[in-house]
């Protein structure tokens, strides 16, 4: 096996592990190998290894590298995971099949005029932090309401702990958000915390360097 086949396995191994230990089914878990920065070859040996969903934080750069590989790997799935701006809507729908940033209304309002119609998560600032995105937990209620009334695909939510916190409360409130909203997706956790994450719930899980770095 390559290098990058065994650390796929070995993540795989892992979040089956912690889903089997939480009573879930391991294949309710979507793993998504975060490849923002990373070379065409070394998504490529990730592919080749069977990965499928991919994750891109900016437009841009996912325009210059995904088209030449999801031509020859067709079955691959993109989710935009990054800060999205209302005017590249119509650039991301045409390009992701996943967005996991939906945070105000002025984006829903955008994606809702475009062709094509990604899954969506809404993205919840989980530890209200002024530097990162996503919306207040107040606004959950309103946005799911309006992703909803635009006949938009929501899938459920999404958020990134604070730093230098034990990250499985801000798990569980992400959880206890999607149930009042009658949502089962929970986008949550990274390469440092995926475990723990699977083990409250997640339904994707968004792991970038320990896919990539040997």
């Amino acid at each position: 096996m390559t290098q990058a086949a065994d650390r796929l396995q070995l993540v795989r191994d892992r979040i089956a592990a912690a889903a089997k230990a939480a009573g879930r089914d391991p294949a309710s878990v979507t793993l998504v190998a975060v490849s923002k920065g990373r070379s065409a070859a070394a998504v490529e040996q990730l592919i080749v290894a069977g990965q499928r969903d991919f994750g891109e934080n900016r437009v841009q750069e996912a325009q210059e590298k995904w088209p030449t590989l999801r031509a020859r790997y067709p079955g691959v799935r993109l989710h935009e995971i990054g800060q999205l701006q209302s005017n590249k809507a119509a650039e991301a729908t045409a390009l992701f099949d996943v967005i996991h940033s939906i945070d105000r209304l002025t984006l829903i309002d955008a994606l809702a005029k475009a062709e094509r119609r990604p899954d969506l998560y809404v993205q919840v600032n989980i530890g209200a932090e002024d530097q990162k995105g996503g919306c207040a937990i107040a606004d959950v209620p309103a946005l799911v309401a309006a992703v909803r009334d635009r006949g938009l695909p929501l899938l459920g939510l999404m958020a990134i702990p604070p730093l230098g916190f034990e990250p499985a409360p801000f798990f569980a409130l992400l959880a206890k958000l999607a149930w009042r909203e009658g949502l089962s997706g929970l986008s949550m956790g990274m390469s440092s915390d995926y475990r723990a994450a699977v083990m409250l719930g997640a339904t994707c899980v968004r792991v970038g360097s320990a896919l990539f770095d040997d």
